[in-house]
Formats: C-alpha cells, structure tokens, sequence
C-alpha cells in the first residue's frame, strides 16, 4: 500500500495547528475552515478528532497548561511550591497571551487543568488550611497569575509626555513603555512576595480560618 502523501491527521497535529493560529492571530482567527486549510485537509476531517471548535479551543487551553511546571508539589514546603507554580505559571501564560481569557474562566473540564488545581489545593490542604480556605488561596493566585498576564500595566500609559502636563505626579509616566517587561515582572514578583509571606504569617500564627 502507498504511503499517504500527507502525515496522518492526529488530535496532536490539530492541537499544535491551532496553537500556532491562535498565538499568531488570536481566538478569533480560529474556525474550522481555517484549521482544516493550514493542516492541508478537508473540514469534516477535523470532525474525526474533535466535535466542536468549541473543544479544539480547551484542547489548545489545555496544551498550554500542562507546559506549567508542577514539581515543586510533594517535594517543597508549600510556600515554596506555589512560589515555584505562580512563577511557571505566569511565565507560561505570557508566552501565549492570546490563549488566557479562555484559562481565566477556570478548569471546566480540562485534565491538565484540573491537574494543576488538584496539586494546588493538595498541597494547601496538606499544609493544614481547612479546605475552604485552600479553596479561597487557590483563586486568589489565580487572580494574581492570569491578572498579571492579561495586560500590560506598564504599556497602558501614552508616550506624549504633554498629555501629563496636568497630572504632577504622573511625569515619569512617558517611560514606563521603555522598560515593560521590568515594571509588570517586578510588580508580579512583589505582589507573589506580598501573598506568600502574609500567608506565612498567618499560618504560623495559626489563623487558617
């Protein structure tokens, strides 16, 4: 039998696809047609391997996930490993910005993702936070990861130092565009300080509730 003239068609190869459409073009850019044209094949092929766009997009949510890195769990205090987790984490999603409105809705019913919220809550329960409470902590760096890869704090300000004429203490404003990456990364990395220590704090007090 001939070799086809073209790799077969995988869930793998549709994922990686999407991915790279989505990272180039953003969400909207993806359709079924569209996939189906960069992969070289016909639409209903894709039909094989996923039903819906709807899940090629939690598939693409999902790939991005699992490139978080979970090893500090079960081999780190865990102050420690939700330092490690949040600094993957972030780093992970600023890597593909496009795909965090779609991360930011929560786990749904993604492996990876659920995964990653086991090992989260996991360690916190383990470290002795009644459950409720590991549950507030999970969402609150959660908030602080997908908040701080939404956007850039640091790009929000207009270049045009006239336009602070007005606001004194916005003069500096004009720079922070220059240097970015170095205003939202040390504001991440406070913040994480900030969370981690007062729970810390907390915790050796003994107020878990």
């Amino acid at each position: 039998m001939a070799r086809p003239r073209q790799p077969l068609l995988t869930r793998e190869r549709i994922v990686d696809a999407a991915s790279s459409l989505v990272d180039k073009e953003g969400l909207d850019a993806l359709s079924m047609r569209r996939l189906a044209t960069e992969l070289g094949v016909q639409g209903p092929s894709l039909y094989n391997h996923f039903a819906t766009k709807a899940d090629i997009v939690d598939a693409v949510a999902d790939a991005v996930i699992e490139r978080v890195d979970l090893s500090a769990f079960g081999t780190c205090d865990w102050p420690e490993a939700l330092r490690r987790w949040a600094r993957s984490y972030r780093q992970v999603l600023t890597e593909h910005p496009n795909v965090v409105p779609v991360l930011a809705s929560g786990p749904g019913r993604r492996p990876a993702a659920l995964a990653m919220a086991e090992a989260v809550f996991g360690a916190l329960v383990d470290a002795g936070w009644p459950p409720a409470r590991a549950t507030h902590i999970g969402a609150l760096m959660r908030y602080l990861v997908t908040g701080s890869a939404l956007g850039s704090f640091a790009l929000g300000f207009d270049i045009d130092p006239a336009l602070y004429d007005q606001y004194p203490h916005l003069h500096r404003a004009p720079l922070l565009a220059a240097h970015h990456e170095a205003v939202d990364e040390g504001a991440f990395q406070f913040g994480l300080d900030l969370l981690i220590n007062g729970l810390v704090a907390r915790h050796e007090m003994g107020i878990r509730r």
